[in-house]
């Protein structure tokens, strides 16, 4: 708790109602929360009570009150109280004189994902900021939380129970209880220490995972981003993992971290892997995002939305350790790293909307256009995960290459930590800036205006070469001449997702939803659009046949030369001994030993 934080909590608790919540889910198969909030020494004559519209972590107003019902306050003796709704999220009571009552509501839970709730006859899971409401003014008391599962399940949470009473937990804050996720059933609980320190793995579903292999590369991820910030910042953690279908993501906080992962994907190297990654990501999160903070993040407001231009940092960096992090681990070698980072410059360069939207622009608006896709988003947007992960390795390979390898990426997160994280002090761009220009040692104003500012293409061999490395880009003989069309692939027809920006396509005229029928006169499905297009060569005009909003049209089309299909990090034919010393440092082998 920060100190302004404890100043107002001395404040608040002198004039403060005692909060208790209890969460009760008597009939599972319903998918229905039973919320029932009890306070006590209550003395405002209108009480106002609000349900957060967003979860820190997840940058989307979510809008948790649609899924809330059965609202009703009444006193101790079951007399109704009145009430009304002001807001989508906000209720107010009219208490009168009564000083002690209780609040009741219902929250349906049927959704399985990180940032939301889920309930059924196997488990129950829930984030307090999408169930539990708070009073305005009094974020900073104390309350109490009791679960009340059905017999035989149990109770997993990182907040810290309540002597002699069951399953009874307490939060010394609203942000601690927002920040402490619930999962209750019959789940498999797995202990390990790490550095002195009891972690554990809490898994509900079933897969092909092999929990002592799991066990082990987390200890040795654990201990790799230990070691960066000089020790771990708590007493006791956990992995909360869901294995479900086809579900993918983390959510952090700063006990421990919830995840969702397909659960017959721990198979294969690459699967593996992946998976390794998102827990690297989300453990690294309890440094960066958790404790060290841009300043608007500092104090959440769970009314609406809470706006930053540094999520690049918060979210880009943390994705380029999310790499960095099982190599220096040992869990894969710099051959698959060079492959991953390969892999997303791919992605990146396949992005129109590089060009048009800048990180500090994609971090601001993340509210409003990284979560709501849409049929133009490739062309006017890009992702501060994807971007900023690779800004974060140029500006890593500059510390590095102006230092002699002696400082890195790694000086910047000790510092940041020193001087913002560990009094949970929120940063500014500007203190961001100067803590990256004084490890690096450099004026890094031009880099911030091009790279992180503005939508200057990354010069990504300027950075590579002094390692002995450069970008190959590779087009493959079976890539078609450029129509500039993606289809949506979940229909099966050749309907048109995405027409790309500036493609023979976009001149043509041709819009998304449009559904493809043939070229030429000869009728084309949506999986041999390509081989169709085979035939063809760049500068050859087609004609192309489609329904348009249930019309008929045809399209003179003129084909573009083939883009790119793939852009790889490649060693430089003859390094340098200083670019082989560098590469060396960099990645630990000989640059010229990585046949990639």
């Amino acid at each position: 708790m920060t100190v302004a934080a404890h100043a107002r909590n001395l404040e608040q608790t002198s004039m403060a109602p005692s909060i208790h919540y209890q969460v009760a889910l008597p009939n599972p198969s319903s998918h229905l929360f039973e919320v029932t909030l009890e306070l006590l020494n209550q003395t405002s004559a209108i009480l106002d009570l609000k349900l957060p519209v967003w979860t820190p972590g997840s940058y989307l107003v979510r809008e948790y009150s649609k899924q809330l019902q059965m609202f009703r306050a009444e006193e101790a003796q079951g007399q109704s109280l009145p009430w009304c709704k002001v807001s989508k999220n906000h209720w107010q009571i009219d208490s009168g004189e009564v000083t002690q009552f209780k609040v009741c509501y219902q929250v349906f839970a049927h959704e399985l994902t990180v940032r939301t709730n889920h309930l059924d006859s196997t488990h129950g899971f829930f984030n307090p900021g999408a169930v539990l409401m708070y009073i305005p003014g009094f974020e900073e008391i104390e309350t109490t939380l009791t679960v009340a599962p059905p017999d035989g399940w149990a109770v997993t949470t990182a907040l810290p129970p309540v002597e002699g009473q069951s399953n009874t937990f307490r939060a010394d804050t609203f942000d601690t209880l927002v920040d402490s996720p619930v999962e209750i059933g019959t789940h498999s609980l797995y202990d390990f220490d790490v550095l002195g320190k009891p972690h554990q793995w809490v898994i509900w579903g079933k897969g092909n995972f092999e929990i002592e292999r799991i066990i082990a590369d987390t200890q040795k991820i654990v201990e790799v981003e230990a070691k960066i910030f000089g020790g771990l910042p708590y007493e006791h953690y956990f992995f909360l993992l869901h294995l479900s279908a086809g579900g993918y993501g983390g959510l952090e906080h700063k006990f421990c971290t919830s995840l969702l992962f397909p659960r017959f994907n721990f198979r294969t190297t690459e699967n593996y892997n992946k998976f390794m990654c998102l827990v690297a990501h989300e453990f690294f999160h309890l440094w960066n995002v958790k404790r060290i903070r841009p300043k608007a993040l500092e104090t959440f407001d769970y009314d609406q939305e809470n706006y930053t231009d540094c999520l690049w940092f918060c979210e880009g960096v943390t994705s380029f350790y999310d790499l960095a992090i099982p190599m220096r681990a040992g869990i894969y070698d710099a051959k698959n790293y060079l492959k991953l980072i390969s892999d997303s410059i791919t992605r990146l360069q396949s992005i129109p909307g590089r060009r048009v939207q800048s990180l500090s622009e994609s971090s601001f608006d993340t509210w409003i256009k990284l979560y709501r896709p849409d049929a133009n988003s490739k062309n006017a947007q890009v992702s501060y995960y994807l971007k900023g992960e690779l800004v974060a390795l140029l500006l890593d390979l500059l510390i590095r290459r102006e230092s002699g390898n002696m400082r890195s990426q790694d000086q910047v997160m000790q510092e940041m930590w020193q001087q913002f994280g560990k009094s949970e002090t929120g940063y500014t761009h500007a203190q961001l800036k100067s803590v990256f220009e004084s490890v690096a040692g450099v004026d890094l104003t031009d880099f911030w205006q091009n790279y992180i500012e503005g939508t200057v293409e990354l010069p990504y061999d300027e950075f590579l070469n002094p390692f002995g490395f450069y970008l190959k880009v590779e087009t493959t003989d079976e890539a078609p001449p450029f129509l500039g069309v993606e289809l949506n692939p979940v229909t099966g027809a050749a309907i048109v997702k995405t027409v790309i920006v500036d493609s023979p396509a976009h001149h043509a005229g041709i819009t998304p939803d449009d559904q493809i029928l043939a070229i030429d006169g000869f009728r084309v499905r949506a999986s041999q659009l390509n081989d169709r297009l085979l035939n063809y060569q760049p500068d050859e005009q087609i004609q192309v046949t489609v329904f348009h909003d249930e019309e008929l049209r045809t399209y003179t089309v003129t084909l573009a030369k083939p883009v790119p299909t793939a852009y790889s990090v490649q060693p430089l034919d003859n390094p340098t001994p200083e670019q082989i010393q560098l590469g060396e440092r960099w990645l630990g082998v000989n640059p010229k030993t990585l046949g990639l």
